[in-house]
């Protein structure tokens, strides 16, 4: 895996990625407009099997912004995200409020880089693959790393959190 981003492609996630010296791909893509999933639209135009890709989820736990990291083909499952975090209940955040704290646009929330850091939590199923790929903090552009290196940098823990569509 290459550690530089292609030109035109740094971001805050290859950034952080750069400096503390992990090993990942970029890949850019041309970005749909009218796509209504931005994470399956990565898995289809990157020719990726969607259990590889995840996306990033920004939800209201226990007061505190957390950050969520299941496959794009399936669904956070709010409760089990709190119980990860030690909390009874979770909800999605405001997403004004998502963008001004990672510093991303909607779609292209990377949970690498953010500007806060927050607690983050990343589906198990994470660690069935070699690499996966995570936004890499705009639409149409996603790194490939692996999921150790991902759960170092964010500081994350593991649990089940995502449920197939």
């Amino acid at each position: 895996m290459a550690k530089k981003p292609a030109a035109g492609a740094s971001t805050p996630a290859t950034v952080a990625l750069t400096a503390a010296n992990v090993a990942f791909t970029p890949h850019s893509y041309a970005h749909d407009p009218a796509a209504t999933s931005y994470g399956m639209e990565a898995a289809t135009v990157l020719g990726i099997d969607p259990e590889r890709v995840f996306k990033t989820l920004v939800a209201d736990v226990g007061g505190t912004l957390a950050v969520a990291i299941v496959p794009v083909n399936g669904t956070l499952d709010l409760k089990a995200l709190a119980h990860a975090l030690g909390h009874k209940k979770a909800a999605m955040a405001d997403p004004a409020l998502a963008q001004r704290r990672t510093g991303y646009v909607l779609g292209g929330i990377s949970p690498l880089g953010q500007r806060q850091q927050s607690p983050t939590v990343l589906d198990a199923s994470a660690l069935d693959h070699e690499t996966i790929f995570v936004s890499g903090g705009r639409r149409g552009f996603d790194v490939e790393l692996s999921p150790t290196d991902l759960i170092a940098l964010t500081q994350a823990t593991t649990a089940k959190i995502g449920h197939p569509a």
